[in-house]
C-alpha cells in the first residue's frame, strides 16, 4: 500500500526462478542429520519433545488449549506468508442468493435510503452524513505512515467534524465539496490498480451513490494495504521462519504434551519397516552376520518423508509437524499420481507400438497432452478412472492410426488395438506391474532428491521410463525437496529426540538383537 502520495503496484504476485529457489538454497544438507550414535543419545534436542516419558500425564486446562491453538494459528499464518509467494488476503464475498447476503443487502440499502431522504429534506439533515465523514477521516488517517504529517494535518483540517457540524447547523456545509476532497485524497493514497475506481467515483453525480462507492473503494484499499504489508514482511519472515516456527511449536508442545503423538507414530512406522528390511537382509544366504544391523537416522527420516507421497490425505491424519504444509503436500501428491499414470500409459504405448511410431516425437507429445487433459481431476472420488483409461486407449489408437496413414503405413489391426485398450484399462487394478514399476522408479528419484543439498542446481538423472514426464517431475521434485528440507530445518531437534528414543533406547536395541540372533 503506498503512502504519502506515492503509488505502488498491487498486482498479482509473480514469483521468479530466484524467488522459488530462495528457500532451497538455504536448506541444510541431509548430511547434517546423519548424526553419530553419540549425538542421538545426548539430550541436545528440545526438552519437551520426547515421545515417551516416565512422568504421569498432565491435565491440560482450557486456557492452555486455547493458547496452543493461538500459537498454531500464528505459526501456520507465518509459514504460509513466508513460503507462498502468491499468498494474499481477499474480501469475503457472501453468496448472492444466500440469506446472509440478502439480509446484508437489505440493511445496507435501508441505510442509504435513509441518508438520501435526510439530504433531500427541507431543511437537510446531516447527522448521518457527519458520521460517515468522521469514519472516512479515520480510515484515510490509518493509511498514513508516521511521517506523513503534512497530509495528516490537511485531512484533519478539511474533515474536522466540529467545523462540519457548525456549517451544517447554519446550512452552509458543502457535502459534494467534501466528497470531492475525499476522492482526491484517495487518488493520492491508492494503488494504481484502483485508478479506474477513482475515475468512476469522480464521474458519479448522485452524492449518496458517491458516498456509498467511496466506502466500497476504501474497503478495497484497506485490503490492498494489508497485502502490501504482507509482501513487505515476507523477506523478514523468510529469514526468521525457522527460529520462529521452532519456538512457536515448542510453546505448543509445552501447552499440549501430546502434540507429537502422530509424528512419533509416523516415524515409528519407518523404523519398524527398516528393522524388518535389515532382518530380511541378514537372513539372506551369504550375508554378513557378524555385526548387529544398525539404522541410519537420516534413512529412517527420509523414508518417513517418502510415505507422504502415498498418503491418504482424506482419511489419514498428517503428522503434527507437517500440518502447515498439508495442502501443498496433498496437491503435490495428486499431481504426482497423474504423472505416474501418464508415464504408465506412455510405457505401454512404447512397448506395444513403439517400433511402428519410433521417430515421431510429435505423436508422443500429442498422446501425452490427451492423457493429461482426460486425467485431470483423477484424484476425486467421483472420477471414473477405468472408463477414462478406456477412452484414452481408444483415442490413442485413433491418433496412432491417423499418423500411420498420413505416412502411407498400414493402420494397427483390431487385435493390437484391443490389446492396447485392455492394458490401459488394467493400469488402475491393484498390483498392476506397470504401475508398480513406475511407482518404484519415481520413489527412487524422489529419494535421490532428498540426498541433494540444492535440488534446483543439480537434479539427479531421471530413471528409465520417466523421460516423458521428466520436466514436470523435476518441477514437482524440486517443490517436494524444498518442503522437506525446510521442515527438517524447523523440526530437526524434535525429530532427533524422537529418533533417539526409538533407535537407541534399550527396547529398540533389544529388537535389533532379537533380529540378529535369528541368523
Amino acid at each position: 500500500m503506498p503512502f504519502n502520495g506515492e503509488k505502488h503496484c498491487v498486482g498479482e504476485d509473480q514469483p521468479s526462478d530466484s524467488d522459488s529457489s530462495r528457500f532451497s538454497e538455504s536448506m541444510a544438507s541431509l548430511s547434517d542429520y546423519e548424526c553419530s550414535r553419540q549425538s542421538f543419545t545426548s539430550d541436545s534436542s528440545s526438552k519437551s519433545s520426547s515421545p515417551a516419558s516416565t512422568s504421569p500425564p498432565r491435565l491440560v486446562t482450557f486456557d492452555e488449549v486455547m493458547a496452543a491453538a493461538r500459537n498454531l494459528s500464528n505459526m501456520a499464518l507465518a509459514h504460509e506468508i513466508a513460503v507462498n509467494e502468491n499468498f494474499q488476503l481477499k474480501q469475503d464475498a457472501l453468496p448472492e442468493n444466500s440469506l446472509a447476503g440478502r439480509v446484508r443487502h437489505v440493511v445496507h440499502q435501508a441505510f442509504w435510503d435513509v441518508l438520501e431522504s435526510e439530504l433531500n429534506a427541507e431543511p437537510p439533515e446531516y447527522e448521518h452524513a457527519l458520521k460517515l465523514f468522521e469514519e472516512i477521516r479515520e480510515i484515510l488517517l490509518s493509511f498514513l505512515t508516521p511521517g506523513g504529517n503534512r497530509l495528516r494535518n490537511q485531512i484533519c483540517e478539511v474533515l474536522d467534524t466540529d467545523l462540519i457540524r457548525q456549517q451544517a447547523e447554519h446550512s452552509v456545509v458543502d457535502i459534494q465539496g467534501l466528497a470531492n476532497y475525499v476522492i482526491s485524497t484517495m487518488g493520492k493514497l491508492c494503488a494504481p490498480v484502483r485508478d479506474d475506481d477513482i475515475r468512476e467515483l469522480k464521474a458519479t453525480g448522485n452524492i449518496v451513490e458517491v458516498l456509498r462507492q467511496i466506502f466500497h473503494v476504501l474497503d478495497l484499499m484497506k485490503m490492498d494495504m494489508v497485502n502490501f504489508t504482507i509482501r513487505s514482511l515476507r523477506p523478514h519472515l523468510q529469514r526468521q521462519l525457522v527460529d520462529y516456527e521452532r519456538t512457536k511449536f515448542q510453546e505448543i508442545l509445552e501447552e499440549t504434551p501430546s502434540a507429537l503423538d502422530q509424528t512419533t507414530e509416523w516415524i515409528k512406522e519407518s523404523v519398524h519397516e527398516e528393522l524388518l528390511s535389515l532382518s530380511e537382509t541378514a537372513l539372506t544366504p551369504g550375508a554378513e552376520n557378524s555385526s548387529k544391523p544398525s539404522l541410519s537416522p537420516t534413512l529412517v527420516l527420509n523414508n518417513s518423508y517418502l510415505k507422504l507421497l502415498q498418503w491418504d490425505y482424506q482419511k489419514k491424519e498428517l503428522p503434527e509437524t507437517l500440518m502447515t504444509d498439508g495442502a501443498r503436500l496433498q496437491e503435490l501428491t495428486e499431481k504426482l499420481n497423474q504423472l505416474k499414470m501418464i508415464a504408465c500409459l506412455s510405457l505401454i504405448t512404447n512397448n506395444m507400438v513403439g517400433a511402428i511410431t519410433e521417430g515421431l516425437p510429435e505423436l508422443a507429445i500429442k498422446l501425452k497432452r490427451i492423457s493429461a487433459v482426460l486425467l485431470e481431476g483423477m484424484n476425486k472420488e467421483t472420477f471414473n478412472l477405468k472408463e477414462v483409461l478406456n477412452s484414452i486407449g481408444v483415442q490413442t489408437c485413433v491418433e496412432v492410426n491417423k499418423t500411420l496413414m498420413e505416412r502411407g503405413l498400414p493402420a494397427l489391426n483390431a487385435e493390437v488395438q484391443a490389446n492396447l485398450v485392455g492394458q490401459f484399462s488394467s493400469v488402475e487394478e491393484e498390483d498392476n506391474p506397470i504401475w508398480s514399476l513406475i511407482d518404484k522408479r519415481i520413489q527412487l528419484y524422489m529419494k535421490s532428491l532428498l540426498c541433494l543439498p540444492s535440488p534446483q542446481k543439480c537434479m539427479p538423472p531421471v530413471p528409465g521410463g520417466l523421460s516423458v514426464i521428466r520436466q514436470e517431475l523435476e518441477v514437482l521434485g524440486s517443490q517436494y525437496a524444498n518442503i522437506v528440507n525446510l521442515n527438517k530445518q524447523v523440526y530437526g531437534p524434535f525429530y532427533a529426540n524422537i529418533l533417539r528414543k526409538l533407535l537407541f533406547s534399550e527396547e529398540a536395541m533389544g529388537k535389533v538383537d532379537t533380529s540378529s540372533s535369528t541368523n
